[in-house]
């Protein structure tokens, strides 16, 4: 409001101002930024506006002054005030002559109306004509317009005319032609489907501007088919190449950073083409260590390209060089003061640990930091990366603080998705059922009814089916302790209706089962829910259920019991009630109460809950019915397949409604074309052309805000169907280095990486090596140890179970399968295979005419001070049958980048070999994951028709 003031009075220091307007309009904007109230403001415009009114209506009116006018019409729009009254006039106005009056007018029709609004009409002959104009500036302004109110249906009439004006001499008008075709892809990507090699050609336009602008289309293509695209991976990145290495003009660099959203959208296009693709990320690897060498975290721009660059090196092909240097820059983002950093540190922290789970850890005492920072936006972030790390051995921990946090929020939205991933997770890793039971309880009691019912179904279908084991004693000590705790829980008030339907039916099935419990105490409570919830019928139907099974057990086991007089007037009332199902279930309760023993087994079996329901569909029972109505001359059924000569006065009806409609107007589109299926055919006979689509993993980061995964594993549907939706990704995972593709083995792919980088050998020393980072964290937290609490070190203990922090803490059978599990092999790596001569290196595609930096070639070979860097692991020997390389061979200069990640896992072409090597001592690989994925496959796992949920819980 201060600036508002302040804009006003300079604006009315003098008559005219600074700006050519008027007084009156000078007078407008003073009066409305000194306005001291919304209704004060509002009493300003209203008059304003009819004022516009009646010098809009007046026909000699000059055109200069109309620009004003139509200016305050603007001004009045934004300001939340319908002005559709002057439109028209902003229409009008985009047929003149003058370039500033055209310009005004193109700019307030693009402010009034959409390219749903019945006017656009009239401004697209206009359009037409000024993209045929010989002045470039009413040509960008007709582009503008176009990007803002073409819309589907008129995009053919001026397509032909933006395509044209893509080879236009002047770069700002090739630069918003690009655009406008993006905007056109954005409406209908079929009609400009056909222009995609016009894109191609724009991205070597001479004009950096024009580049940057063909990148987001690009982009957007990528994005829906990659492989169409892995052409261009050479050419992104020799373009981002140089635009880090600064080779365009300063008027592009903000903040000292070189084209930095240039940079950006560069990483973002990277990221999604080299997703799954080990040979277009050899591609990328050296540029990736440029930016992050040359990385300036000194300015927020800087930041974000480092931010983007983890990014883009946790969705491609992973390299360990790279993840060094991806987790050194983590790391300074959540040593960090600034809040906003640190969340940076978090969501890159969660990106890696999909790939190297070790990086938490490394970090573990910054993540305690920030789950207790009071910004709640930070915690929740944190809590984030808490979700994606959590495993068998830390699900206590982090669910038991999931819940504290939940009760302390009152964001109904945030609570529910909080609720949700605690059930996830504690269906998916829960060490016992007790606890699952325990850690339900306390989810439906505090986010009430927004937990899904289902979950309150798996929940019952739990405690009934029990361990899924024979042990009938641990069932019942389950069962037990699930009705005691209903019956503590009882007291509280305000539970939730979810909670509620739960506890009446436990207390239904077994409330009487293990005989602590008399049946009178059990029926008292069900009846102080049901009279404490009187307008809940669903609650007061499980009530009433509940107790209805409790007669019903108390009268096949030979005990009889009395009805309970407050029992009797809630029959009575509900006899009488609106509602038919709570009518139905009284009138059942007074049956009952009269049917002898033998009857009652028949009606209401003792636990009978998880029985299979055999449904007749061909109704049997009826059979002796059906044959005495036939005996007394009844007309037997016709089925409908049989019926074809019977015609009814209601097919008359049909038909005469069908012609009738025949000879209407139909309003309704037509059906599309169905697919034809293809053919399914061997991929080893049979090629995929360049064209065809090719399913490839899709990187997280890049399709957050599109389409989902294009087709759903057929087990996340069964999930859906019993109600339970586990997250599978990280079950048969474990917390250590073999976390991307267990089943792919490292190797070189030096000569591809070596032609595709142009033999660059510039960035061999910038990266820090994963020794000399561990070992300055290390002194790091040595100077911090003496200030870190001891609650501190066994929260982080409970959560990443490191050695970093050893309190006591009892063992556990899951805990110690997880850490043997942890422990990884070392696989030796394969030999770098004989240099190939490099290709020439591609064309410099931003060559503005500038001269390059010249840097002259060192005089030492910057690569061989690296060797001691390398560790003796590059020397050892490699796998029996295969010949080390000899020592005056050439180095393979690009194998620093294109060192795969240790995944510790050895792939079907390397077991003959190591068959015949030397045994390691140690544990068992195969054995430790074996134990385990029996630790962490917990969940609903459906087995036939009638499913055990947990059984495999105390594996």
């Amino acid at each position: 409001m201060e600036q508002l003031r302040t804009i006003g009075r300079e604006l009315a220091m003098g008559s005219q101002g600074g700006w050519g307007q008027s007084k009156e309009f000078l007078d407008l904007v003073k009066s409305i930024g000194e306005a001291r109230s919304k209704a004060e403001e509002d009493r300003i415009i209203s008059r304003e506006l009819d004022h516009l009114k009646r010098r809009l209506a007046d026909p000699d009116v000059p055109r200069r002054k109309m620009k004003e006018l139509l200016l305050r019409l603007v001004y009045a729009e934004m300001l939340g005030h319908d002005a559709s009254f002057g439109h028209i006039h902003a229409v009008k106005m985009t047929h003149d002559e003058s370039l500033p009056l055209k310009r005004t007018g193109y700019l307030a029709v693009a402010l009034f109306i959409d390219e749903r609004h019945d006017l656009v009409i009239l401004v697209v002959n206009t359009i037409q004509k000024d993209l045929r104009s010989d002045n470039y500036l009413v040509v960008c302004a007709a582009l503008t317009a176009a990007s803002r109110l073409i819309g589907e249906e008129a995009i053919p009439a001026v397509l032909p005319q933006v395509v044209d004006l893509l080879a236009h001499p002047k770069e700002a008008v090739r630069k918003k032609a690009v655009m406008a075709l993006h905007r056109f892809y954005q409406r209908s990507p079929s009609s400009v489907s056909h222009l995609v090699s016009n894109f191609r050609k724009r991205l070597c336009d001479n004009d950096p501007g024009v580049m940057g602008a063909t990148l987001c289309p690009l982009y957007d293509l990528i994005l829906e088919d990659p492989n169409a695209y892995k052409d261009l991976v050479v050419s992104f990145v020799n373009i981002l190449k140089q635009v880090a290495e600064r080779r365009l003009p300063t008027s592009y660099d903000y903040h000292q950073m070189p084209a930095p959203f240039i940079q950006i959208k560069l990483l973002k296009i990277l990221a999604v083409l080299g997703s799954g693709d080990k040979s277009a990320s050899g591609h990328m690897y050296t540029v990736l260590g440029d930016i992050f060498r040359k990385g300036d975290t000194a300015s927020n721009i800087g930041n974000a390209i480092l931010y983007e660059c983890i990014c883009c090196v946790s969705c491609i092909f992973p390299n360990s060089k790279m993840l060094d240097a991806a987790a050194e820059t983590t790391s300074k983002f959540l040593k960090s003061d600034s809040h906003n950093l640190k969340y940076m540190g978090i969501d890159a922290l969660g990106r890696l640990i999909k790939i190297n789970p070790d990086i938490a850890e490394q970090h573990q005492l910054a993540v305690i930091d920030c789950l207790e920072d009071p910004d709640d936006t930070l915690k929740r972030k944190t809590f984030e990366l808490l979700y994606k790390m959590t495993k068998s051995t830390n699900v206590e921990v982090i669910v038991d603080r999931m819940i504290e946090y939940m009760i302390s929020i009152t964001d109904h939205h945030y609570k529910a998705e909080i609720a949700s991933r605690c059930v996830e997770l504690a269906e998916q890793f829960a060490p016992s059922n007790q606890w699952f039971i325990q850690t339900m309880n306390k989810v439906f009691e505090h986010a009430g009814d927004l937990v899904n019912i289902r979950v309150a179904h798996n929940l019952m279908r739990l405690i009934a089916e029990g361990f899924g084991e024979e042990d009938e004693g641990a069932d019942s000590q389950l069962r037990s302790s699930a009705v005691n705790s209903y019956l503590r829980i009882l007291g509280e008030p305000k539970l939730p209706s979810s909670f509620l339907q739960i506890i009446c039916w436990v207390l239904g099935e077994y409330g009487t089962a293990d005989g602590k419990h008399p049946a009178s105490y059990i029926i008292g409570k069900l009846c102080d829910v049901a009279e404490a919830h009187p307008t809940d019928d669903t609650v007061r139907g499980y009530a009433v259920s509940a107790i209805l099974k409790i007669f019903a057990f108390e009268i096949a086991v030979g005990r009889k019991s009395d009805m309970l007089p407050e029992f009797q007037s809630l029959v009575d009332e509900l006899s009488s009630s609106h509602s038919t199902d709570l009518q139905q279930r009284a009138y059942e309760v007074q049956a009952l109460l009269g049917l002898d023993k033998q009857a009652v087994e028949s009606v209401m079996p003792i636990d009978a809950s998880c029985e299979d329901i055999e449904v007749d569909k061909n109704l049997t029972f009826l059979n002796s019915y059906v044959q005495q109505a036939l005996e007394n001359g009844a007309t037997p059924y016709i089925p409908e397949s049989e019926r074809s000569g019977v015609v009814s006065v209601g097919n008359y009806r049909a038909q005469d409604q069908h012609e009738t409609s025949a000879h209407a107007l139909r309003f309704e589109a037509y059906e599309l074309p169905k697919p034809s299926l293809p053919t399914a055919t061997s991929q080893s006979s049979v090629s995929l052309p360049t064209t065809d689509l090719v399913p490839v993993p899709e990187p997280s980061h890049y399709r957050e805000d599109h389409h989902q995964a294009r087709s759903q594993q057929s087990g996340n549907a069964v999930s859906g169907e019993f109600g339970a939706k586990l997250r599978l990704d990280g079950v048969q995972k474990k917390w250590g280095r073999e976390s991307y593709a267990s089943s792919s083995t490292p190797s070189s792919s030096t000569s591809s990486q070596q032609a595709a980088n142009g033999g660059s050998n510039s960035d061999g020393g910038g990266l820090v090596t994963s020794q000399a980072r561990e070992s300055s964290y290390g002194s790091k937290s040595q100077q911090q140890g003496t200030e870190v609490s001891a609650e501190k070190q066994r929260l982080a203990a409970s959560l990443f179970g490191s050695s970093a922090a050893k309190p006591n803490r009892k063992g556990h059978a899951g805990r110690k399968a997880a850490k043997e599990s942890s422990s990884t092999e070392k696989v030796t790596p394969q030999p770098a295979k004989e240099q190939v001569t490099p290709a020439a290196p591609p064309p410099d595609l931003l060559d503005l005419g500038e001269e390059p930096v010249s840097s002259s070639a060192p005089s030492a070979d910057p690569f061989s001070q690296l060797d001691g860097l390398l560790g003796p692991a590059s020397a050892s020997p490699a796998l029996s049958g295969t010949s080390a390389p000899s020592a005056s061979n050439t180095p393979d200069l690009m194998s620093i980048f294109s060192d795969d990640v240790q995944t510790g896992a050895t792939s079907a072409s390397t077991e003959p070999a190591q068959k015949g090597a030397t045994a390691k001592k140690g544990h068992s690989l195969q054995d430790a994951l074996q134990k385990d994925a029996t630790a962490r496959q917990v969940g609903v796992t459906p087995t036939g028709n009638n499913p055990n949920l947990f059984k495999d819980l105390l594996g």
